[in-house]
């Protein structure tokens, strides 16, 4: 498969971020977790303790010998300059002796600590030479199979995800042919980090599975342990939480079994690393929830701190604790444990996890107590920290901490100081090829020139943070997880303040529409940005599309929450974009939004939900903007909703006479650029027809869904319908495979929730995950000629409590394949639902009816039958997706 020169830049730029995780499945296997704040990212510097190869003959002179160990020394140490200055000399001793299956082991360490430094290209060249000597020693096949390995990382570093699978298959029936088993454990593990480099996540995931069998045959050992973990930490890593948890649980039996503290060790810090992403994943709702995974982070902090057999994984261990109880407020607790890492960095031996550990301990300074002292303490970190990582020839290191230090300065308003280190800390990582690294410095100078009142500079350089994030969303900012990150703080700001730059007018000026364009834009990025970070994956294919290319009577409405105001930004068919803007604080409008999802409980009355409804109607929409709807003759709303506001449904939105659904088809959509244009193709519809009426798994029954069942069975084509009992994943699989079915219709238990964690589909003995429901309507989604038109969820709600629970709904949207999804905000009496989605189907069955129109015209009834005339019953149901 060939890449095009963004494709290649772009899987460059992810592959820094699991490079880390590769190497340690070629060679290390002595990890050593660091801090994962970001669910989603696997980290260029995520490094563990590699084991380059040894040489193969022992008839060397000593000091031959001593410069090959003295240099595993330094790259153990990450001194990666230090050890290829060792290795160069000994591979020109070697070479002049003629010892040239030794060179082909010392290049194979060469390129691991030259890719290390993000010099590709002579990593490139060290491998190949390996290889070329290798391949004409045939009787070393260990080395080749070994020498295969470190290419196959090369290959994905660069770009090259489908030559990095066919090398590491190479070198997995290489180590199958040698037996060895451990070997080709970890050349398969690789196979599946290509095949997500490919976007092939259900096979790579059918493959980690296939090697948890593998692995768990192996005797109670190292290895056992060490794959057990790194199985664990890459599904952590990529958001599985639940199952990476028993991986590392698993492993830690028997680590006590082998009694090996160092290992022990760092099982407890990447649990409390899973425990501490659970935390920062669940909503702000879930008190109680929140504070159990962050005591459970803590006390697993705490069991790694105590047992560590070096003082590194210790002080990592303290740093993770340290800033969790900073985030908790547990101040004093802070305080002394701060006092008590601080002598322990200053003995550390000199390295790249050491420099980190510096940057993240002054971080934590600054945040925990930033009177002058402490603010002068936290510089000088900073400042030897950037001077250790250029004396270490760390270029990433020295860009971090020197970046840092220039945030200090911001912070701290001297804005001169603060450009120039920002700049400095830039070209660094640009040098380097660290776009991981670069985007936060074109970010923090973006806000050091908005400070200054350098509006247009600051656009351009908030407008390179968000390009760089483009050429890298594989890994939403694969930085390095030893300094502190989270999605919300350090990728969702960027997109935010460079569209509340965008919409700020000029004195006595409107919005040019070229800002309107460009926040237009930039606001389709962040909803792409936030599935993906929910996905903890890369996923999403998406493409430019105008709305007049959907539909010629739709018109598109942003919604854009800012700190002190609410923009509208509406798209027309004519390719005109109309503005406005509500001065309001974010908290008050939070409130607004509160008050109306609490005034759509049954019990409440009509005339309170429509007077809290018309507030909203007024901001969002308005007699300005109801004016340039009838202009164009809309018909059509598709709202591409920002924050809390996707909780709401528009359909309640109330103008002082009528709700919006009774003037308009509306739609939900993530983003133009996963809208699908094409329309229902108008033939008989095939319908696949399941859900549950009994009570199962602690869910109550849903008595009316027999009913449901039945009326739709009767309208439309399908197959029997999988009810109750035979309600099964199985059994859904089979059928969907069998026939091309182009509405999937599940009338179940389900609930969509900010976490991918929580977010599923009941069936009678699971649950569905969005990911699995996913995997298991793939294969059908994938097939073009009859894709999914539709999928209804019919019984589904969000998650009480949750702001950002309709990110669920959006992703299962996305991830199911289908065109379109019908799904419900909140739980409805069945009854009501029953009833809404037989008028659904009736009035999809008309000819020249849009699903947008059948939709609304289904909950019309609702509105007109006196049982169900209450928004609550008919309000929450919503399309998103495609709306024709």
């Amino acid at each position: 498969m060939k890449l095009n020169s963004k494709q290649r830049k772009f899987w460059k730029y992810f592959c820094l971020a699991t490079l880390a995780t590769i190497l340690t499945l070629f060679f290390g296997w002595n990890i050593q977790p660091s801090i994962a704040n970001n669910l989603a990212k696997l980290s260029m510097d995520e490094i563990h303790k590699l084991k380059p190869h040894s040489v193969i003959a022992q008839s060397l002179p000593n000091n031959y010998l001593t410069l090959i160990q003295t240099g595993k020394q330094y790259y153990q140490s990450a001194q990666y300059a230090k050890a290829i200055a060792l290795w160069q000399q000994a591979l020109d001793i070697l070479a002049k002796q003629g010892d040239r299956l030794n060179q082909a082991v010392v290049l194979q360490n060469l390129a691991l600590a030259q890719q290390q430094l993000g010099n590709w290209r002579e990593a490139e060249k060290s491998i190949l030479f390996s290889l070329e000597i290798l391949q004409s020693n045939p009787e070393q096949p260990k080395l080749l199979a070994q020498a295969l390995n470190v290419q196959g990382n090369i290959q994905l570093v660069e770009g090259k995800p489908q030559e990095a699978l066919a090398t590491w298959q190479r070198a997995a029936i290489a180590y199958e042919q040698l037996g060895d088993k451990e070997g080709f454990i970890r050349s398969k593990i690789n196979q599946s980090l290509a095949m997500r480099s490919l976007g092939l996540y259900p096979k790579a995931r059918d493959t980690l599975k296939q090697l948890q069998s593998v692995i768990r045959e192996l005797p109670n050992s190292s290895l056992k342990v060490s794959s057990l973990l790194n199985l664990g930490d890459t599904l952590r890593l990529s958001g599985d939480f639940s199952e990476a948890t028993l991986l590392l649980q698993e492993s830690l039996v028997i680590a006590k079994q082998l009694d090996d503290a160092a290992d022990m060790s760092e099982i407890f810090l990447s649990l409390g690393n899973i425990a501490y992403s659970q935390q920062q994943a669940a909503s702000s709702g879930d008190s109680d929830y929140r504070q159990q995974k962050s005591f459970e982070a803590i006390a697993y902090y705490q069991q790694a701190a105590k047992i560590a057999t070096n003082p590194l994984p210790k002080v990592k261990s303290q740093l993770n604790q340290l800033r969790l109880e900073i985030e908790l407020k547990q101040i004093e607790s802070a305080k002394k444990l701060l006092l008590a890492i601080q002598p322990q960095l200053q003995t550390l031996p000199l390295s790249r996890s050491v420099v980190y550990a510096r940057v993240n301990f002054a971080q934590s300074l600054i945040k925990l107590s930033p009177d002058l002292s402490d603010r002068q303490l936290a510089a000088q970190l900073l400042a030897n920290a950037a001077q250790q990582a250029k004396e270490m020839g760390d270029p990433r290191a020295e860009s971090y901490a020197i970046g840092y230090l220039g945030e200090l300065y911001e912070q701290f308003q001297q804005f001169s100081e603060a450009q120039g280190l920002t700049e400095q800390a830039l070209i660094l990582a640009q040098t380097n090829n660290a776009s991981d690294i670069a985007y936060r410095w074109q970010w923090q100078l973006g806000r050091i020139l908005k400070a200054q009142g350098k509006k247009s500079q600051a656009i351009a350089a908030y407008n390179e943070a968000v390009n760089t994030l483009a050429s890298i969303r594989g890994d939403l900012v694969s930085s390095n997880t030893d300094i502190q990150f989270s999605f919300r703080d350090s990728v969702e700001p960027v997109y935010r303040q460079l569209t509340a730059l965008l919409l700020t007018p000029e004195k006595g000026k409107p919005v040019s529409l070229d800002n309107l364009k460009a926040a237009r834009k930039v606001i389709e990025s962040l909803q792409l940005a936030e599935l993906d970070n929910f996905f903890k994956e890369a996923c999403l294919v998406s493409k430019a599309t105008q709305v007049e290319d959907i539909d010629s009577q739709a018109a598109v409405i942003y919604p854009i929450v800012l700190p002190d105001s609410l923009e509208v930004i509406i798209s027309l068919p004519d390719r005109s974009l109309q503005h406005h803007s509500t001065q309001i604080p974010q908290d008050k409008l939070e409130q607004l939004f509160s008050e109306l999802r609490r005034s759509l409980r049954r019990t409440s009355l009509e005339t309170d939900i429509q007077a809290v409804s018309a507030k909203l109607y007024n901001i969002l929409i308005g007699k300005e903007i109801e004016s340039a709807l009838a202009a164009n003759k809309i018909k059509t709303l598709a709202f591409v909703l920002d924050g809390s506001l996707r909780n709401l449904p528009m359909a309640v939105l109330y103008d002082g006479n009528q709700y919006l659904m009774e003037k308009y088809n509306l739609a939900i959509a993530p983003g133009l650029q996963l809208i699908d244009p094409r329309p229902l193709k108008r033939q008989q519809l095939e319908v696949f027809i399941g859900g549950l009426s009994k009570e199962t798994q602690n869910f109550k029954s849903l008595p009316n869904v027999e009913r449901e069942i039945k009326q739709i069975s009767a309208m439309v084509s399908s197959q029997a319908p999988l009810i109750n009992e035979t309600f099964l994943s199985s059994s859904i699989q089979k059928q969907i495979n069998k026939i091309p079915f182009r509405v999937v219709h599940l009338a179940t238990h389900g609930e969509f929730s900010s976490d991918a964690e929580k977010t599923f589909i009941l069936t009678w003995d699971n649950r569905l995950g969005v990911k699995e429901l996913g995997e298991l309507l793939q294969t059908k989604a994938q097939d073009s000629r009859n894709p999914i038109e539709l999928l209804v969820l019919s019984a589904c709600k969000t998650a009480k409590g949750d702001k950002r629970a309709t990110l669920g709904l959006a992703g299962v949207a996305v991830r199911s394949g289908a065109r379109s999804t019908i799904a419900s905000l909140w739980s409805v009496e069945d009854g009501a639902t029953a009833t809404l989605m037989e008028n659904f189907y009736q009035e999809l069955s008309i000819a020249g009816t849009t699903k947008a129109d059948a939709l609304r015209r289904a909950q019309m009834s609702l509105l007109k039958n006196t049982q169900f005339t209450h928004p609550f019953y008919w309000a929450p149901f919503v399309l998103v997706g495609n709306w024709l």
